[in-house]
Order: structure tokens, then C-alpha cells, then sequence
């Protein structure tokens, strides 16, 4: 694969969060390894699906890429620049390429702002720093423009967010982090705090967005129905790790980490006599908290088929496949290479 076939590249990034104790001389006792070595690459035109359970540093990982949280340790190169080597105005610059949607469309909004005016922001921002030409009027148009492309009537610019259902909130959320031109989308569980009806027709206008304005998504979920709608590739995440990524057909016809495979015994069949046949993977234990020391394999302990060399070595994602990555010593020679 050509470099210019990739727009986003992380390499073993991480970001720790220090533990602090002490009133008045405060000292480090430890780390919460949110993020711990994560190493992935995006290509343009696609969406890849990140996914795992909560709490697991998806979201810690898309604020990193965003730059809008501290990285401890690795680089964040996109189209091949180093995002952490930049200075304050060069980032400013190349911000306009990439752009997140929150979560929660509740929370995400400024409630004392217009509709119109939570669009049209980041315009108006960047015109005032003389980096895009935009006259006021362009920029109430193209407002206009971009809330009716997003299923919102343009005559609704002159309401608060308050006076918007979720799905209307979001559709807003959509519509300002389309206003710059970004070429990549950090959608970060843009569907999780709405109506089951209202995720398919987010999911729909996420798809239809893509093809009209050739965007590339970093799509975050825990809803693995929702990811296998939307998403071509899949890099599933274990505390603060990668430990598989695949094509999201062969994924979900495949799984070969037994996390992956956990997780996707979980989801629902539609058809109820495949679902009652259907033996379930449980996992035993909770989660590890991601500021215990640990050795080895982050999912030894609740791993059904844990061997002796997984409590002492950590393994390293492997190509085992075509396209197809998993970090597990099930699928690796003594040698320590991919069979």
C-alpha cells in the first residue's frame, strides 16, 4: 500500500493520567494507562470501527488524535505529518482537516448560542485569523446550506439547542464539524445516547455524508451491529490496547482473539431459533483497572484459553491473514512468529 493511501497514522501512542496523593506537596504514587502503545492506520475514503467494552480508552484515543488531550508517548502522523512536532499556528491550520462529533448531542452544544451561530463558529473563527476568506454572508449561507444538507430546515437557525430532540442536536453536531471541509471524521459513539430509531437515520446521513464529500471516518462504538453497518475495517480495543484488527466482513465471519470473540457472541441474531443454538462466550472477572501494575497479556486473567507464556510476555499484533492482525499467542510459532 502506497503512503498516500494513508491519511492517519498512529504509532504506539499512549496517554497516561498520573495519580497524585498529598495535600500541599503533591507526589506521583502512579498511572492510569488509558491508552497504552495503541499503534493503527487509517486509510482515506474508509471507516474504520474501533470498538471494545467501556472504559477501555476508545474515546481517550480520538481526543489524543484530536489534539485535544496531553499525549504521554507516540506519534500522530497525519498525511504524513507529525501532529505533536507542529507549532501552535501550524496546528491551528491543519486542525481544519479533521474534526470530532461528541458523544453526548446534550452536552456537546452551547446552549446560549443559535443553532445558526453553533454552525457557522468555527468559520467565523478562522476568517478572523485570516486563514479562510469568508465574507459574514458567506458564512450565514453556508450555515444554512450545511443545516439543510444535515435534515435540519435552515429557518430553524434562530433556536437554541434546547428547543432540538437528540437526533436534531446531533444532526447540528454533524453539521459544524462538516463546516471547515475536513477530510477525516472523529465520530466519537455519535449514535449511543439516541432512540434505536433515530441511530439509523444518524448512521444513514453519516453514510450519505461520506460519498458526497469523500470523508474518512474513525468511527467509535460499543455497539457491535452499529460498527458492522457503517464501518469497512475493525480494530478492537482491550484495556488501552489493540488486539485485533481486521476487514469487518472477515471480522465478524472470523474473530480469531478470544476478546473479539467474546464480544461478538454478545451481539443479538435476528433469527430467534440461530439465537437459542447460540452458545454465548462469558468472561470471567472484571476488567483490570487500568492503573494496577500488570505483566503480560492485558486480557490474561479473563482469558478462557490462557496459557502459561500470556502472564509473562505481551504479545504484539501479528499479520496472520491478509488485512488481518491479531496480538495473541495462539497464532504464533515458538519462534514468537505469525503461523
Amino acid at each position: 500500500m502506497a503512503d498516500k493511501d494513508i491519511l492517519l497514522d498512529v504509532q504506539d501512542l499512549s496517554v497516561h493520567f498520573p495519580i497524585e496523593k498529598g495535600i500541599l506537596f503533591k507526589r506521583k504514587v502512579g498511572a492510569i494507562r488509558a491508552v497504552d502503545g495503541v499503534s493503527f492506520i487509517v486509510r482515506r475514503g474508509e471507516a474504520l470501527g474501533l470498538v471494545g467494552e467501556s472504559g477501555c480508552g476508545k474515546s481517550t484515543t480520538a481526543m489524543a488524535i484530536a489534539q485535544l488531550q496531553t499525549v504521554t508517548a507516540g506519534h500522530i502522523f497525519f498525511e504524513g505529518k507529525d501532529l505533536a512536532a507542529m507549532s501552535p499556528e501550524e496546528l491551528r491550520r491543519e486542525r481544519m482537516n479533521f474534526q470530532i462529533v461528541f458523544q453526548d448531542p446534550y452536552s456537546s452544544l452551547n446552549p446560549r448560542m443559535r443553532a445558526g451561530d453553533l454552525i457557522a463558529e468555527p468559520l467565523r473563527i478562522y476568517a478572523r485569523r485570516g486563514i479562510i476568506t469568508l465574507s459574514e454572508d458567506e458564512i450565514r449561507k453556508k450555515a444554512a446550506s450545511l443545516m439543510d444538507r444535515c435534515g435540519l430546515s435552515s429557518s430553524f437557525a434562530d433556536r437554541y439547542p434546547h428547543e432540538f430532540s437528540g437526533g436534531q442536536r446531533q444532526r447540528i453536531g454533524i453539521a459544524r464539524a462538516l463546516a471547515l471541509g475536513p477530510k477525516l471524521i472523529l465520530a466519537d459513539e455519535p449514535v449511543s445516547a439516541l432512540d434505536v430509531s433515530i441511530q439509523s437515520q444518524i448512521l444513514n446521513l453519516l453514510k450519505d455524508l461520506q460519498d458526497e464529500f469523500d470523508l474518512t471516518f474513525l468511527f467509535i462504538a460499543h455497539d457491535l451491529a452499529v460498527v458492522e453497518y457503517f464501518c469497512s475495517r475493525i480494530a478492537v480495543m482491550y484495556l488501552g490496547h489493540i488486539v485485533e484488527t481486521a476487514d469487518a466482513a472477515v471480522l465478524y465471519r472470523q474473530p480469531m482473539h478470544p476478546y473479539s470473540r467474546a464480544l461478538l457472541s454478545a451481539v443479538p441474531l435476528p433469527d430467534p431459533r440461530r439465537e437459542r443454538k447460540r452458545r454465548r462466550i462469558i468472561l470471567q472477572g472484571d476488567v483490570p483497572s487500568p492503573s494496577a501494575a500488570r505483566s503480560g497479556c492485558p486480557f490474561a486473567d479473563r482469558c478462557p484459553e490462557v496459557m502459561d507464556r500470556c502472564r509473562l510476555e505481551a504479545p504484539q499484533l501479528q499479520m496472520v491473514d491478509e488485512e488481518h492482525e491479531v496480538a495473541c499467542f495462539l497464532y504464533a510459532s515458538p519462534s514468537g512468529f505469525a503461523l
